[in-house]
């Protein structure tokens, strides 16, 4: 992995990322969009193109990923059905550091495949309970709690955190004012 991303955390987090909810714009819109983004982080060589198929499995990964980080929120929730990926081969290396996963293939199926792997390190480090997205429905940004008790639900507080608490208070601010003509 290119040293652009500072931990497979990060990786997680910034391909998810690449569609913003809130503004609807997504960075890798086309397959050569998916090629541009995979290569700017190192994760793909100069010359590697993507197709539609890599697209779409692109797509579904961030989107499994971007689910899956929302399930993050609750410890106690009931298990994801599994969702496969027959198209990120990956094999166990065994190294001197021990074991880490590797991709089978090169190009663009190889570079989904090392964010996959990055997941897979994310877990390994202890990192992935960490790993969400903000619970504030129209925004979804994926981000690394850093607080002590990983109690974490938005990706700041200033904004996504203040936009819930505000309309909660104005919910009950008119459900006060309407009791109290009754």
């Amino acid at each position: 992995m290119s040293d652009n991303m500072n931990s497979p955390s990060d990786l997680v987090c910034d391909f998810v990322n690449s569609y913003d909810v809130e503004s609807d714009t997504d960075a890798i819109p086309s397959p050569a969009a998916l090629a541009a983004w995979l290569g700017k982080r190192g994760l793909t060589g100069p010359g590697d193109t993507a197709d539609d198929a890599d697209l779409a499995l692109a797509v579904d990964l961030r989107e499994s990923l971007r689910a899956a980080l929302r399930h993050n929120h609750d410890r106690d929730h009931e298990p994801r059905p599994p969702h496969m990926f027959d198209g990120l081969a990956l094999r166990v290396a065994l190294t001197a550091d021990g074991p880490v996963l590797e991709p089978v293939a090169a190009g663009v199926p190889g570079g989904l495949a090392r964010i996959a792997a990055a997941v897979m390190s994310a877990h390994a480090d202890g990192m992935w309970p960490r790993l969400k997205v903000c619970t504030e429905s129209t925004c979804q940004w994926a981000f690394i709690d850093s607080s002590k008790n990983r109690s974490r639900s938005w990706c700041s507080m200033r904004v996504c955190g203040n936009r819930t608490k505000t309309r909660a208070y104005r919910a009950r601010r008119q459900t006060e004012t309407g009791s109290r003509h009754l």
